[in-house]
């Protein structure tokens, strides 16, 4: 075998393993309902639950804290996120979830917030000054 087929193989043999463990990130969000039937990790969507309690103590453990979320279908439930809360966190419209069902509390290993973004006041400004 020549040196160029050699090298050809080996660049398909990497690409193919770097599509198979990019695809562990790539899923479709789930409910609470679907988590607890799942044994390993699942991706939940939902929004803050505000009127819940929220508890952050970084001075006692900066990793631990806790929220409640409401998935799609209306299910809320506890969040334990062993990490830090992120900045503005109250102000998310939207928090993806990492994680599994550990009893009624859901156990997050990575946390995404999806902010409203700041330029929609400038966007709805210039759909207006354009009518």
């Amino acid at each position: 075998m020549k040196k160029i087929h050699i090298i050809g193989v080996i660049m398909i043999l990497l690409a193919a393993a770097a599509l198979f463990m990019a695809s562990d990130d790539i899923a479709t969000y789930s409910t609470f309902a679907q988590a607890e039937k799942i044994e390993g990790k699942i991706k939940v969507a939902g929004q803050l639950v505000m009127d819940k309690e929220m508890y952050y103590n970084p001075e006692k453990d900066p990793n631990y804290f806790t929220f409640h979320i409401k998935d799609i279908e209306g299910t809320e439930k506890k969040v334990i996120l062993y990490g830090a809360k992120p900045q503005d966190f109250e102000m998310s419209e939207q928090i993806v979830l990492t994680g599994k069902m550990t009893g009624d509390d859901f156990v997050a290993t990575d946390m995404l917030t999806k902010c409203p973004s700041k330029y929609k006041e400038e966007e709805l400004f210039l759909k207006e000054s354009e009518i």
